[in-house]
């Protein structure tokens, strides 16, 4: 038996919480537990969540699945979530390393050789799109996606709304008929504003539009589906497979679970075959750190309804650390055509540089999300 002896955090910038488990055989398990803006608060529940698991066995990973998420009276939310899911991904990372075999070989099996990758790109002006898709291009990716807009009025006017379609113009005018552009509304929009902008948009072609409202209000989103050709994603904020049905009945193409959110590989391979009895493709969120994506590819190397993989190097967000600079050896997360080719290697097929992570965890990070405000000084979603 593998028993587990020790478990560890570290906040490490840019804004990511790691988690690191120990076995009394000597195998270490990594996985990321960040939840943006709150990763302190999760560090307390990955401490908390640790009591159920010292002195067990690492290989029972569904078990320890079942008991960390239904364990408390109290279930459910981003903070438990993100803890669960960062040791879920480390248990896994365990498992690989256990059997000498990538997480994706304890899964079933490639279903795939490469992963098709996405990037994020910014730009306030036309212009600064174009000039953010060349560098994205310069880099090999194929497919870009932007936000719809920074803050909207609740009932949007003409300016903003014509402001959205000339930046996704712009794009489309760069990337031409063989690249991809999605378009991220984040929730800024209201109902209205969703559906009235998603029409000017659909001469465009956009990849998919991503989350037209916010999640807690999953109960519009057929309102919006039925309203444009275009296919309609969502999920980063959707934590559980309950919570990503109603989202599937409503006719969603794309679900988009976050590895570090929605309850690690375990949770997020069973949302994908719920995804797949409604022809729904899985795209996780990730504008995290090389754990994360690392969780991602090993779940998107053997599940049959993956469509691409967001990754976040080079993201405005990664001010002090890169995506890059805690791993030992760069070249498994290597782009090749806008790609990432299997990756090989024992576990979560990444090796991570303890001495570089515990030096960054001296430095830790307080990051938090802006707090946005309209003209009249109401709150605005961000």
């Amino acid at each position: 038996m593998t028993r587990i002896s020790r478990i560890e955090t570290f906040l490490v910038p840019p804004r990511w919480l790691f988690v690191r488990i120990e076995t009394d055989s000597g195998i270490v398990g990594w996985g990321e537990a960040s939840c943006e803006g709150r990763s302190e608060t999760v560090r307390t529940a990955v401490d908390q969540l640790a009591e159920l698991l010292i002195g067990q066995d690492a290989l029972r990973i569904e078990d320890h699945w079942q008991v960390m998420t239904k364990g408390s009276f109290y279930r459910g939310g981003p903070i438990l979530a993100s803890a669960v899911s960062g040791l879920d991904q480390a248990l896994w990372d365990i498992a690989g390393k256990h059997f000498n075999a990538p997480v994706h070989q304890l899964l079933g099996g490639p279903v795939r050789d490469r992963i098709r990758m996405y990037g994020w790109v910014g730009g306030d002006e036309p212009n600064e799109v174009a000039d953010q898709i060349n560098a994205q291009l310069e880099v090999g990716l194929t497919a870009v996606k932007m936000n719809a807009s920074g803050r909207m009025s609740p009932v949007a006017s003409v300016a903003e709304l014509d402001g959205v379609v000339r930046r996704v113009a712009a794009a489309r005018e760069v990337l031409g008929e063989h690249r991809d552009v999605a378009v991220d509304f984040h929730g800024r929009f209201s109902l209205a504003n969703a559906r009235r902008v998603a029409p000017l948009l659909e001469p465009f072609r956009p990849f998919f539009l991503e989350e037209p409202v916010v999640p807690e209000n999953t109960h519009l989103l057929r309102e919006f589906t039925s309203s444009t050709t275009t296919p309609v994603s969502t999920g980063e904020r959707l934590y559980s497979r309950q919570e990503f049905l109603p989202a599937l009945q409503a006719g969603i193409a794309v679900a988009q679970p976050d590895l570090s959110h929605a309850g690690g590989i375990t949770e997020t391979r069973k949302i994908a075959s719920l995804a797949e009895v409604y022809e729904v493709q899985l795209a996780p969120h990730c504008p995290l750190g090389p754990l994360a994506l690392a969780a991602c590819l090993q779940v998107g190397f053997a599940t049959p309804n993956f469509l691409i993989q967001e990754q976040s190097i080079g993201i405005h967000y990664n001010q002090g650390a890169e995506v890059l600079d805690y791993v030992v050896d760069k070249t498994p997360l290597k782009f090749v055509d806008g790609h990432i080719e299997r990756l090989t290697g024992p576990g979560l097929g990444i090796e991570i540089d303890e001495a570089v992570v515990r030096a960054a965890d001296k430095q830790g990070h307080a990051w938090r999300g802006p707090v946005w405000r309209h003209p009249d000084g109401s709150f605005a979603e961000w």
